[in-house]
């Protein structure tokens, strides 16, 4: 006996078991295995973010994982203060703050140039299996960096290392040279309506 509540349980269980077929084949062709180049762009709030919940789960499975801040430097933020403390993680801080601060462009582009430098050292190291570049996007949007410098560096790195590059802007040959690129769409903020940022969910 079936009344509309079973026809509504067919339904479904026909619907979920369409699904299933659909997901296992794309799951079945999903072979390969190597390093992967993700770019967390756009303008919208949460690119850092997403980047330290991939450091948290990386660490999870027991990879090493290294990380760079290219513009953060002027103030400790809560992922670095628990982060830089754990087994695994080598965590660097590259900026002097943020440009419009520092108010210094031949001290931002030296800074940025030296920043990279170290940050080759992690894109070198086949012992990290996951490397966060954290707005990188800025000192390659202003020009401090040689962009197809960095898109080498990024090419040359170890196979089963995996990147992860932040920031807003992010220039179309890194869109293009990424495996995932995810934009953040900013919809509204707090901070328009004169919030100021918080410890815990702004940094």
């Amino acid at each position: 006996m079936s009344g509309p509540s079973g026809t509504a349980e067919q339904r479904h269980a026909q619907r979920m078991a369409k699904k299933k077929a659909v997901v296992d084949a794309a799951i079945a062709r999903a072979t390969e295995a190597r390093g992967l180049l993700l770019l967390l762009t756009g303008n919208g709030k949460g690119k850092s973010s997403s980047a330290f919940g991939m450091v948290a789960r990386a660490l999870g499975h027991g990879i090493k994982v290294g990380v760079a801040q290219f513009i953060k430097g002027g103030r400790d933020t809560g992922e670095e203060a628990f982060f830089r403390e754990l087994p695994g993680v080598e965590w660097l801080v590259l900026g002097d703050g943020f440009t419009w601060e520092t108010q210094d462009l031949q001290r931002d582009i030296a800074t940025a140039q030296r920043g990279w430098e170290q940050a080759r050292r992690l894109l070198a190291d086949p012992g990290l299996g996951l490397v966060v570049l954290d707005e990188l996007t800025y000192p390659l949007h202003y020009g401090w960096l040689a962009l197809d410098q960095v898109l080498a560096d990024l090419g040359a790195r170890p196979a089963m290392q995996h990147v992860v590059v932040t920031g807003r802007g992010a220039p179309a040959e890194l869109i293009e040279a990424a495996d995932t690129v995810t934009e953040m769409i900013d919809r509204k903020h707090a901070f328009r309506a004169g919030v100021k940022a918080q410890a815990g969910v702004d940094w």
